[in-house]
């Protein structure tokens, strides 16, 4: 497994952080907290760690914004967990919930490589439909 720069629930934290910027939302503790459905002392301590590694700043009571750092490290987290969903949903079938859900989990877990192959794999398929459709006929 490639070695982690941050724990798997911080990843949670800045990729919500993430996709609020995308989408163009200022985001406070509190609706982060709301968002996570986390208590707001467990969301004030994680953002403290993330602003003593540089990825956000964040003041109390202000709106949280992602540095640099922080957002190429979002991005690799939003892209693992876009790629595992993208599979589970176009391979195996599975519901949008569902698969957002394992995503989540497995986008924390997954090696650089195996996500690769994942990607790989996906992308083949979706190149060769009918290996979906087949794959489907078989696993209904």
């Amino acid at each position: 497994m490639d070695k982690k720069n941050l724990s798997s629930g911080l990843e949670d934290y800045i990729e919500a952080i993430y996709i609020a910027d995308i989408n163009k939302t200022q985001l406070k503790g509190a609706e982060l907290a709301r968002n996570l459905n986390i208590s707001r002392a467990s969301v004030s301590e994680a953002l403290s760690k993330l602003v003593s590694k540089g990825l956000i700043q964040y003041e109390s009571y202000g709106s949280i914004s992602l540095t640099d750092k922080g957002r190429q490290e979002a991005i690799n987290v939003y892209h693992k967990h876009n790629i595992l969903k993208d599979f589970f949903e176009t391979i195996l079938f599975l519901g949008s919930d569902e698969a957002e859900n394992l995503g989540c989990k497995i986008e924390h877990i997954i090696s650089k490589k195996d996500l690769e192959k994942i990607r790989q794999f996906t992308l083949y398929c979706k190149r060769h439909p009918s290996i979906i459709e087949d794959f489907s006929k078989e696993n209904p």
